[in-house]
C-alpha cells in the first residue's frame, strides 16, 4: 500500500477510502475549493470544531455565515448532510407521516442534539414528506420561532400540511408552557394561510410527546 503521509484529502481518499479521512478532510472534499487566502482544508478544519450533528442541522443561510462558504458551497454541504441523514436513518424522502413514530423516523438525530432545534416537516396532500427544514437552533422561544420562518418554506414548496418538531436536550420530552403557546400561535397562522399544522412532536432521549395525541393541538 502506498504511503499516505502528507497526501491531500482527494489522494488520501483514493489510497485509503473515506473512513481514513478526518472530518475536516471530508468537509474539504465537499467544499471542493476555498477562497483567496482560505483553502478548502482550512475551512474544513474550522468547521470540524463543531459536531457533525450540529452541522447537519444547519440551513443554507447558516452555512453562508461561515467565512469562505458561498451559495454553491452551502448548497453542496446541505445536500451532503441530507443524503447522509437519509442513508443513516433508512427513511427515504416521500415517506408517509401517519403517526408520531413516523415523525421520529425522520428526526432521530434530534434526540441526541445538545442544543434545541426547531424543525418543520413539509407534507403534500397525501401527507408524504417533501422535505425537512430547520427553523431555529438555540433556546426555544416565541421570538426566534417566527411564523414567517415556519411557513415560508411551506409556501415555497406548496406544502399542504406541516408537522412541527423540536427537541429537549434535557432528555425530558414533556411540553413546557412556552411550547404550548408557540404551538397555538403557529396553528392559528396555519389556518390563515391554509396550511394545516398536523402535530407538534417533542423528542428527547427519554422518549417523545405528540401534542395531538395529548389533545393539546
Amino acid at each position: 500500500m502506498p504511503a499516505v503521509r502528507g497526501l491531500r484529502p482527494r489522494e488520501k481518499l483514493r489510497a485509503r477510502g473515506p473512513s481514513a479521512l478526518a472530518d475536516a478532510e471530508l468537509l474539504a472534499l465537499v467544499l471542493g475549493s476555498g477562497t483567496a487566502g482560505r483553502s478548502a482544508l482550512r475551512i474544513g478544519r474550522h468547521l470540524a470544531r463543531r459536531s457533525p450533528d450540529e452541522l447537519g442541522a444547519w440551513s443554507s443561510a447558516r452555512w453562508l455565515l461561515v467565512p469562505g462558504v458561498g451559495p454553491a458551497h452551502a448548497a453542496a454541504l446541505v445536500a451532503a448532510f441530507e443524503l447522509g441523514r437519509r442513508a443513516a436513518e433508512g427513511a427515504p424522502g416521500g415517506a408517509a407521516i401517519r403517526s408520531p413514530e413516523d415523525v421520529l423516523a425522520q428526526v432521530r438525530d434530534l434526540a441526541r442534539a445538545r442544543k434545541e432545534h426547531f424543525v418543520v416537516l413539509l407534507l403534500n396532500a397525501r401527507h408524504e414528506m417533501q422535505c425537512r427544514e430547520v427553523v431555529s437552533i438555540g433556546s426555544l422561544n416565541a421570538s426566534i420561532v417566527h411564523p414567517r420562518e415556519v411557513f415560508q418554506p411551506a409556501i415555497m414548496h406548496s406544502a399542504a400540511a406541516v408537522v412541527l418538531v423540536h427537541n429537549h436536550p434535557s432528555g425530558d420530552p414533556e411540553p413546557s408552557e412556552e411550547d404550548l403557546n408557540i404551538t397555538r400561535r403557529l396553528v392559528q397562522v396555519g389556518e390563515v394561510v391554509g396550511i394545516a399544522v398536523l402535530d407538534h412532536v417533542i423528542v428527547a432521549m427519554r422518549g417523545l410527546v405528540s401534542l395531538r395525541a395529548r389533545q393539546l393541538l
